[in-house]
């Protein structure tokens, strides 16, 4: 490694690494070290009266109180922090007191990973802590960490920037108090949903992420390419089309929690890949489905949260079931004051004129509707509100109404403004499925790239028979956001999807040969921030020669330092 790439701190605990192997203290030691003990845990059972309770624990260093002969420590394990009394007499018994004095003192740096063996007590302040009597060196951060202050709850020097957090989560969940919460809130979420789901008596199946036709949604799919086949494949954009598969198999009912993946834009609400559940039982219809998905819903808030009721953006949102059921026509004529009922396209277009929204040729009946619904309705649903009775434009998988022509049995489950959830009484006409595919197709060829694929396959196993079917597919991610009061997607996610990250440009090293530099130079002088030689127009030679000195000195270069005049000569050529 170049100790130019390196910042002062990580060039200090690098040394810190290696006097400690000289000491014979390996710093990434390869033995089981054994905890029988979380600083949770610690803190809730303590009792004044009780005898001192021997504990083993680990985790890293947060920050150093160091006095002379004893110190305190604050330790962060996977759990929490938890304060560590350290006497140099007691971890250093013998007369050798190096492991005090050098390594606690001196080596060790925060974020470093120690065990510590020893017992619980109370100090004079009130603050229950570990009394240390021996002190193990477990692993070493090469990296500082930003140490973040707290004082009555707030934070102070805050590592707080969201481009930063969300590509350094590692970094986020050290030293950010809630993030991890979050995480465990969202693993409640899912577990919870599972529970109820295998409750039910419906089976957790998979199905593949790589498929021929990417169906289920409209939505445009990742491309990729099988070398050893020398097809095409997508990235699934849904599982559905698999799991209605199984339910012509034969499973009552079917359910799969994964990832989907929609080559589409990036904001607060939508990432390129996502986790959705999608569930289908046979003889169920949308009716039993809106039930069913409430006192889910119900259930999982009062299992994350203690409440029926979740606080997001300073709203409250009650997930306490029942929840109200409204026709999307009804519900544009609400807010618009137009009636779409039995409108042709060209009617629909003529409305979206004069609403004074984006169109353009490409857009079928479904997608306009669509346009006007999103625009003026979907974001004042606060409260969970079961949109329901789409017209079949929109729905391509959907069953026509039983009672209404033109429309289809699907509902839309919007929640502070939002899609929550989308689902049907399963379309099993194979043909009217096969009918619905092709003006899909014709919407293809129009420019909608968005619009399904035929799935040939797909219908030959509705020709085998499916039974009545409902099926539903829950955004995780937004459920989480709803349950733990997040406003961005990429808070609920560990690893949300990042732009790539910008460096600054530099020149090659043969613009500053051509200027005279020795090429060795050219390292120490982009360390100095002359990433471009341009940058070395107009700068003082005697400034720059000594801080090109200071640098081999500092950095142990060894090259030979350049004089005066030879830094006036690179400084000449600069072209201005």
């Amino acid at each position: 490694m170049n100790l130019l790439e390196l910042s002062e701190q990580e060039i200090i605990r690098r040394n810190s690494m290696e006097q400690l192997r000289q000491m014979g203290i390996e710093p990434y030691p390869a033995a089981e070290y054994v905890t029988n003990a979380f600083s949770k845990e610690i803190k809730e059972n303590f009792k004044d009266d009780a005898e001192p309770r021997p504990v083993s624990i680990a985790g890293r260093i947060m920050s150093r109180r160091i006095m002379g002969k004893a110190s305190f420590m604050e330790l962060q394990d996977s759990e929490g922090r938890i304060q560590v009394y350290i006497s140099r007499d007691d971890i250093c018994p013998e007369e050798n007191k190096d492991l005090y004095n050098v390594v606690f003192k001196k080596l060790l740096d925060i974020g470093d990973f120690v065990g510590i063996k020893g017992f619980v007590f109370r100090t004079q302040m009130g603050e229950i802590s570990v009394h240390a009597q021996e002190l193990t060196v477990l692993s070493k951060s090469l990296k500082p960490l930003p140490v973040v202050k707290y004082k009555d709850g707030v934070a102070y020097d805050g590592f707080n920037d969201a481009e930063l957090r969300y590509r350094q989560r590692y970094v986020d969940l050290v030293v950010n108090d809630g993030v991890k919460d979050i995480f465990m809130k969202r693993a409640k979420v899912i577990k919870t949903m599972r529970t109820a789901l295998d409750e039910a008596g419906y089976t957790e199946v998979e199905t593949p992420i790589l498929q021929s036709i990417p169906g289920g949604a409209s939505a445009r799919p990742f491309i990729t390419h099988h070398n050893s086949l020398d097809i095409g494949l997508y990235l699934r954009i849904a599982t559905e089309l698999y799991l209605k598969r199984l339910i012509v198999g034969g499973f009552e009912g079917v359910y799969e929690i994964g990832k989907n993946f929609r080559n589409e834009g990036m904001d607060r609400t939508h990432n390129p890949e996502f986790t959705c559940m999608e569930l289908y039982v046979q003889y169920k219809d949308y009716n039993w489905m809106m039930s069913f998905t409430e006192q889910l819903l119900e259930r999982i808030c009062i299992a994350v949260n203690g409440t029926s009721e979740s606080t997001v953006d300073g709203k409250t949102i009650s997930f306490k079931a029942p929840y109200r059921r409204l026709p999307i026509l009804d519900a544009i004529k609400e807010k618009t004051g137009y009636d779409l009922n039995g409108k042709s396209e060209d009617e629909i277009r003529s409305i979206c004129k004069e609403l004074k929204l984006e169109i353009d040729d490409t857009m079928g009946k479904g997608k306009l509707i669509d346009e006007i619904f999103g625009e003026f309705c979907e974001g004042t649903f606060i409260q969970p509100t079961f949109i329901i009775d789409y017209p079949v434009e929109m729905s391509p998988l959907t069953k026509m109404h039983r009672s209404k022509p033109g429309l289809t049995e699907r509902f839309e489950l919007m929640v502070n403004g939002k899609e929550l959830a989308n689902a049907y009484s399963e379309l099993n006409d194979p043909i009217d499925q096969e009918e619905r595919f092709k003006e899909q197709l014709r919407l293809s060829e129009k420019g909608d790239d968005e619009a399904m694929f035929i799935d040939q396959d797909f219908l030959r196993a509705l020709q085998f028979g499916m039974p009545p079917t409902s099926g539903i597919g829950i955004g995780i991610d937004r459920l989480v956001m709803l349950m733990t009061g997040q406003t961005t997607i990429q808070e609920v996610l560990l690893f949300p999807q990042m732009r790539p990250e910008k460096t600054a440009k530099k020149d090659a090293a043969d613009k500053y040969v051509a200027l005279g530099i020795d090429e060795a130079w050219v390292p120490a002088l982009q360390k100095a921030g002359y990433i471009t030689v341009d940058m070395l127009a107009d700068v003082n030679p005697n400034k720059l020669r000594q801080e090109l000195c200071e640098m081999n000195k500092k950095y142990k270069l060894e090259l030979q330092n350049p004089t005066a005049e030879e830094v006036e000569a690179w400084i000449a050529k600069v072209v201005k």
